[in-house]
C-alpha cells in the first residue's frame, strides 16, 4: 500500500510540476463495478478500492489507483484517458495504461491496455464507463463503470 501511496502522490506532483495545483481537476473514486460478459464463472462484479484521476484539460487525464479485481486480488493500474471526442455532454475516447495482479495475465505481473472509455462529469460526480475487451484464457471481459467524486468544481 505504501508503494502505491507514493506511486500516487509522484504521479500528480509530476502533472502539476509545470502549473499551478487546481483542486477542481482531481477527482476520486473508490474503485469500479463489472457487469461481466461471462457472468456464469463466479467472477466478483464489485470491485472496491481507491483511485485517482488528474483532468489536465478537456482532452487528456492521468490515472492510478489500486482495486480489489474480479479473480479477488489486489490490482493497481497507471494510465492516461485521452478523450478528444464528446457527444451529449459524454467524452469519448480510450484510457491506456498498464495493470498488474490478475493471477491468469501474465502470472500476476503487469501488462499494457488500451481500453474503450467514455466519461460524463457533472459539477461534483461523474462516471467512467470502460469497455474492457477479454484475452482469453488471461482476462475477463466487462463494462466497468467507475463512480468519481471532486471536492471542488471548477465552474
Amino acid at each position: 500500500m505504501k508503494r502505491l501511496a507514493c506511486l500516487l502522490c509522484a504521479s500528480l506532483a509530476a502533472l502539476t510540476a509545470h502549473a499551478e495545483f487546481d483542486a477542481s481537476r482531481v477527482w476520486v473514486n473508490a474503485g469500479f463495478y463489472s457487469a461481466h460478459f461471462d457472468s456464469h464463472k463466479g467472477l466478483r462484479n464489485a470491485n472496491p478500492g481507491i483511485g485517482i484521476e488528474h483532468r489536465i484539460d478537456d482532452t487528456w487525464s492521468a490515472t492510478a489507483g489500486r482495486f480489489r479485481n474480479s479473480n479477488n486480488a489486489n490490482s493497481n493500474y497507471v494510465g492516461a484517458y485521452y478523450q478528444p471526442w464528446t457527444w451529449a455532454g459524454v467524452k469519448l475516447g480510450v484510457v491506456a495504461g498498464a495493470f498488474n495482479g490478475y493471477p491468469n495475465a501474465y502470472e500476476g505481473g503487469w501488462f499494457p491496455a488500451l481500453i474503450p472509455t467514455a466519461s460524463l462529469e457533472g459539477q461534483h460526480w461523474g462516471l467512467n464507463v470502460a469497455l474492457v475487451p477479454p484475452l482469453q484464457n488471461r482476462l475477463y471481459g466487462a463494462v466497468s463503470f467507475q463512480l468519481k467524486f471532486r471536492f471542488q468544481s471548477g465552474h
